[in-house]
């Protein structure tokens, strides 16, 4: 089976007939030209991991999504992605599929109904083959091969260890391989599926054993999800490898630049915590800026928005993080219930001209980062910049942007686009005081003082 994509051209022709993608999207500036059809731009949604854990079931995911549908749907948030404690088990070919007990009518009928609100569907999967796959020497559909013959079996696809989800590498050399994968991709397309998060991909991966080296699989993945005909958003996750960073360009449409951001233990009673998880992501986004782009963004991990003091964050942490992960152009996937949204902070998940920002693509980078006072730019295309002033010490502080820093060389109007007016400046850059984890996010246009 050629792992060559059909017909790209037609594929994208067709999504857009029937308004899967935009007519038109536009490519930044020497990038190398990439088909649009998936992640045209970062993508907007929820994520059940963070708030919900494994425990989830079929009411509970359709609860989700109508909260979403009812909330933040015009706004452009459009995925509902089921994380990890969807699967107990596997098919008769090896293909990871639904608890019936928590899905008692299965996920195709979960993919209907989120799709009749006008969303889309993610499911969670790891690479690699499961050892109980193995173990049960289970057929690869469509060939004479099983399940032993594509195991490469000195080699674990993760160190989850034991249960269910522990898994062996998949050798691509040996016939079968291509099939296997190719079997699972084509049966999450038929149950509706618009995208797959790919956990503990190695190098990197989180807690995935070094030796391990899952780029083959990403390969694979990528040319089979092309191979079904439909657009399926391909995420990797956590804490990937920056020296495979070509790798996930290639043949994904996000990676994770950092581990969880969730504190779990670390933080009892919280999602999340600042010092611990929100501070170290504006140091380690840094080196992937050049590889943000049309089809593939720096994926920072559930924006943990939308539940007030249940996040761990202060009202000035909130709107700090939902800032960075605006001018990187990050995915905006919240990890909080949907279900029980905070009215200011559904202000914040919901400020259009942000997330206008975000949808842009075009990631800031810092001007400095010598001092925990920040300021991150990035150029519109229409001339205009985007300036994001950050106080991420202890104590209040004063933070500056020179024009001069911009590269400009006369006076310029500053909109703040969280409070939505015009603010002043002066003929020679703009500053604020902010109070310790705070920011702003502002719009400076040359010449229009």
């Amino acid at each position: 089976m050629s792992r060559k994509p059909l017909g790209i051209l037609l594929v994208a022709l067709a999504a857009i007939s029937v308004g899967l993608v935009p007519a038109l999207a536009s490519e930044r500036e020497g990038d190398a030209p990439r088909h649009p059809v998936v992640a045209a731009r970062p993508p907007m949604g929820w994520s059940s991991w963070s708030a919900l854990r494994g425990h989830i079931d079929e009411a509970t995911i359709e609860a989700e999504a109508t909260a979403m549908h009812d909330s933040l749907r015009r706004h452009g948030y459009v995925y509902v992605n089921i994380d990890s404690g969807w699967t107990d088990h596997s098919d008769d070919f090896g293909r990871a599929t639904w608890d019936a007990i928590k899905f008692p009518h299965g996920i195709p009928a979960v993919a209907d109904f989120v799709h009749h609100l006008g969303l889309k569907l993610g499911i969670y999967l790891q690479p690699g083959i499961y050892k109980s796959v193995v173990a049960a020497n289970t057929p690869i559909l469509g060939t004479p091969f099983h399940a032993q013959d594509i195991a490469d079996t000195t080699h674990e696809g993760n160190t989850l260890g034991t249960g269910a989800h522990a898994a062996w590498r998949i050798d691509y050399g040996r016939p079968g391989a291509e099939s296997y994968v190719q079997s699972q991709a084509d049966l999450y397309a038929s149950w509706g599926v618009d995208y797959i998060k790919m956990d503990f991909v190695a190098p990197g991966g989180g807690n995935v054993t070094q030796n391990v080296d899952d780029q083959a699989d990403i390969e694979h993945w990528h040319y089979a999800l092309q191979n079904t005909g439909r657009p399926i958003h391909l995420e990797l996750s956590n804490s990937m490898s920056f020296a495979a960073v070509n790798t996930w360009k290639s043949f994904s449409n996000g990676w994770r630049i950092e581990g969880d951001v969730e504190c779990y233990s670390r933080c009892p009673g919280f999602l999340t915590n600042f010092d611990l998880r929100i501070a170290r992501r504006f140091t380690d986004v840094v080196k992937w800026i050049p590889y943000a782009s049309l089809g593939g963004w720096n994926d920072l991990d559930s924006l943990e928005v939308g539940n007030g003091d249940r996040e761990g964050l202060t009202p000035d942490e909130r709107q700090t993080t939902m800032t960075l992960w605006a001018i990187e152009a990050a995915p905006l996937l919240l990890g909080t219930d949907l279900r029980n949204l905070d009215p200011q902070d559904l202000r914040l998940l919901t400020d259009d001209e942000v997330i206008a920002v975000d949808q842009a693509g075009l990631p800031a980078r810092p001007l400095s980062q010598a001092t925990p006072q920040q300021v991150w730019f990035s150029k519109e295309r229409q001339g205009s910049f985007v300036v994001a002033l950050f106080n991420l010490g202890t104590a209040e502080s004063a933070v500056s942007v020179s024009w001069s820093d911009l590269g400009l060389t006369r006076s310029a109007s500053v909109r703040d686009l969280w409070s939505h007016g015009k603010v002043a400046g002066n003929v020679a850059g703009f500053s604020a005081t902010l109070a310790p984890h705070a920011s702003r996010l502002l719009r400076v246009t040359p010449g229009e003082d």
